[in-house]
């Protein structure tokens, strides 16, 4: 992030500080109910988000190398994405030409061959097939109509998109919406895959997206874990195209008034949470990278697989190390899965109970607002009615 944005951002901190306020919106926002419940709304979303749009798959370090390659199912559709020998990332169908199986799973390193693991039919980094067992067996098979089918793949500022359902390709300019130099001067594809945790909960997919979009509840319900780190009831959201970026300065940024401007350090002093529409989050944490996806699972609507990737700026090579990044995954665990999911659960029983018919986001919850005045305008679905 430049030093001017990092300045220009504390200063509203501040602002926001002395005025005992924080970003605000021009008005309430009221939320469909449905928006969580509503089975044809989650077809749509499956359809238009979940199929023919655009999905971060990973950063690109995870698959640094040629040969490295990752696995991917949570969209519904199984997804290879591999690095080739020339370096490119190349994504494909996760679908044997021959019977359908599965030619890969999990990831892996240093691979130069895909086999199925049902007959043996082998295909390479590219997706095209160089083996298909008894040549006489299947004649008029081969790499030009049986290869793997290519999926449009992205990759820039170290993330890699892919588009699940075959044809087209990606355009990269739309996919950061303004947010592009500023995604890149954290240079993602230097850092490191720690860990990476799958959670399935009984909730609908977007309620993961809503806990990270407002910081009203971090000093109720996180009192015993990150509220002693941030400024209470203090954030800074701003809007690029669909997509966000959020600050949550520490408690520490106010020691930052006594010192030159040329000093200031953002980066240092809070959390910062970019939404990259419709289902991933990318954050920063001061001295690491956190990532989010979210996902329907299944049909249901109140059912999802969330996921946390964790990411270091140097390998982990040492118990010290080790024991520095299971501390941090821990509290991250310990805030979002033991706290804020566990209220989640809560949230999404109480739309099921019919208890009314919107939600409210306040003036003081503008991500909250701009993500779903996006997703219903997405989908095509209509504003609430106001009050």
């Amino acid at each position: 992030m430049k030093h001017s944005t990092q300045v220009e951002l504390i200063k509203r901190v501040f602002a926001l500080f002395e005025a005992k306020s924080t970003s605000m919106g021009e008005k309430i926002y009221r939320n469909p109910v449905s928006d969580y419940t509503c089975a044809d709304q989650l077809q749509l979303e499956q359809q238009h988000f979940f199929r023919d749009y655009p999905l971060v798959m990973c950063l690109s370090s995870q698959i640094a190398n040629p040969g490295d390659y990752v696995t991917d199912e949570l969209s519904g559709v199984p997804v290879l994405v591999t690095r080739n020998s020339e370096g490119q990332v190349q994504a494909f169908l996760n679908v044997c030409r021959h019977r359908g199986a599965a030619v890969a799973s999990g990831c892996g390193q240093g691979k130069k061959l895909f086999v199925c693991p049902y007959h043996a039919w082998t295909y390479d980094l590219d997706g095209r097939l160089r083996s298909r067992g008894p040549a006489d067996a299947f004649p008029e098979i081969d790499a030009d109509n049986a290869s793997l089918v290519a999926l449009p793949v992205a990759e820039k500022h170290g993330i890699v998109w892919v588009k699940v359902t075959p044809g087209g390709e990606i355009d990269t300019n739309d996919l950061f919406q303004g947010l592009g130099s500023e995604i890149a001067s954290y240079k993602l594809d230097t850092m490191h895959h720690y860990q990476t945790s799958k959670l399935n909960k009984k909730m609908n997919w977007k309620l993961v997206i809503d806990t990270f979009l407002e910081t009203w509840h971090i000093g109720t319900l996180h009192r015993q874990t990150v509220a002693p780190i941030f400024q209470p009831n203090i954030n800074v959201f701003d809007a690029f195209g669909r997509n966000g970026r959020f600050i949550l300065p520490r408690r520490s940024i106010l020691e930052l008034k006594d010192k030159p401007e040329e000093e200031w350090d953002l980066l240092t002093h809070s959390a910062i949470i970019y939404l990259l529409f419709p289902n991933t989050l990318i954050v920063w944490q001061g001295d690491h990278i956190e990532t989010w996806r979210s996902f329907p699972n299944g049909a249901s609507t109140n059912e999802c697989i969330a996921e946390a990737g964790f990411y270091t700026p140097e390998p982990v090579t040492s118990d010290k190390a080790k024991n520095h990044w299971d501390k941090n995954m821990a509290l991250l665990m310990a805030t979002v899965e033991d706290e804020d999911f566990p209220v989640c659960l809560d949230i999404q029983r109480g739309f099921e109970a019919n208890a009314q018919s919107y939600i409210t986001f306040g003036r003081n919850e503008p991500g909250l607002t701009h993500y779903h005045h996006n997703m219903r305008s997405a989908l095509g679905l209509k504003e609430a009615p106001a009050i």
